[in-house]
């Protein structure tokens, strides 16, 4: 299988395979690179609608040339952890990014909300955002805006008194449960609806149908979410006859 870098004959043959309306494991089969590559490729170049294989040459040499700028002092992004292959969690991290984008999310929320993950420490500050990602800090503040709106991360005081954003469990859990709610909100909209059109019309049985899926969905999730919660997040000690006992925090 190539590596390296994707050349300029190889973006035309995915603009072509996402003309063709090819899925992208099977534009990757043809190129015989791996569908992470290809899906990473197309998501970062205007998605499979948008793609232009000219363009999207052209981009990633303007990005491997910032790359290769030096950047000024006190401004570098710091470097991988001991053990760790930089270039294997650069990839990695671009991956994780692509995916968040699949799901709806702005790039730079996406890549914001990645880093956390990434990160050992599990939160950083707006300052320390803007130095891993090298971006602009306005940035940083309108993506994590948005990801304390989806209940995505949370902000704690450090002792020096500065804004950290976490990421923990209790976070993904509340995000999970933020998302039930969601759906029972459009279940009580579309139920509005049927009173309003009329109980016997195609629209409110179309409404109905989907306050009741929605209805479904919400109470399936929060049950899901609760039972995850309990089992997969709770801690567990040996005691000294090696038997596990849960921690009296949980």
């Amino acid at each position: 299988m190539p590596g390296g870098r994707l050349t300029q004959q190889e973006r035309q043959q995915i603009a072509l395979g996402l003309a063709d309306g090819l899925a992208y494991a099977e534009i990757a089969r043809r190129l015989d690179r791996p569908t992470s590559t290809v899906t990473r490729e197309v998501m970062r170049n205007g998605g499979p609608v948008d793609y232009r294989a000219d363009l999207a040459h052209r981009a990633t040499e303007r990005r491997a040339h910032r790359r290769r700028q030096t950047a000024p002092r006190g401004q570098q992004a710091p470097a991988a952890a001991p053990g760790r292959d930089a270039e294997a969690v650069r990839e990695y991290e671009e991956t994780f990014t692509t995916l968040f984008m699949q799901q709806g999310l702005p790039k730079m929320t996406a890549r914001v909300l990645t880093c956390l993950f990434t990160t050992d420490a599990g939160s950083l500050t707006a300052s320390e955002l803007v130095q891993r990602l090298q971006v602009s800090p306005a940035s940083v503040s309108k993506a994590i805006a948005f990801l304390e709106s989806q209940g995505l991360v949370r902000r704690e005081r450090d002792e020096r008194r500065r804004d950290r954003y976490v990421v923990d469990n209790d976070v993904w859990y509340q995000s999970t449960i933020a998302a039930a709610r969601s759906s029972a909100q459009l279940a009580e909209i579309a139920r509005q609806g049927v009173g309003i059109l009329g109980p016997d019309t195609p629209a409110a049985v179309r409404l109905e149908n989907i306050a009741r899926f929605s209805d479904f969905i919400s109470e399936s999730i929060t049950r899901a979410a609760e039972q995850s919660r309990e089992v997969l997040y709770a801690k567990a000690e040996t005691t000294s006859g090696g038997t596990a006992e849960p921690r009296p925090d949980h």
